[in-house]
């Protein structure tokens, strides 16, 4: 099983949230746990202790409010190098 479709109840619940999100939350970090949000945070690192803190070793996610879409790429591509 994949890790998006693991979490996919977490990222239709963000797609679903994400114009009322824009607007309380631009730019916070935000966490969903089973299809439910679970706060918001200033930082990836408040957010990342948090949900560690509470949802233990369960799949999470999380989400920078506003932050540009991004292009899924092989590592290998990404961190390929330079000569």
């Amino acid at each position: 099983m994949t890790t998006q479709h693991v979490l996919a109840k977490d990222i239709a619940a963000f797609e679903g949230m994400k114009a009322e999100l824009r607007q309380r939350y631009d730019g916070k970090f935000v966490v969903f746990h089973e299809g439910a949000f679970q706060g918001s945070f200033d930082s990836f690192d408040g957010a990342a202790r948090d949900a560690l803190k509470r949802f233990r070793d369960t799949p999470f996610l999380i989400r920078q409010v506003g932050a540009p879409e991004v292009m899924p790429m092989p590592a290998s591509v990404a961190f390929r190098p330079a000569n």
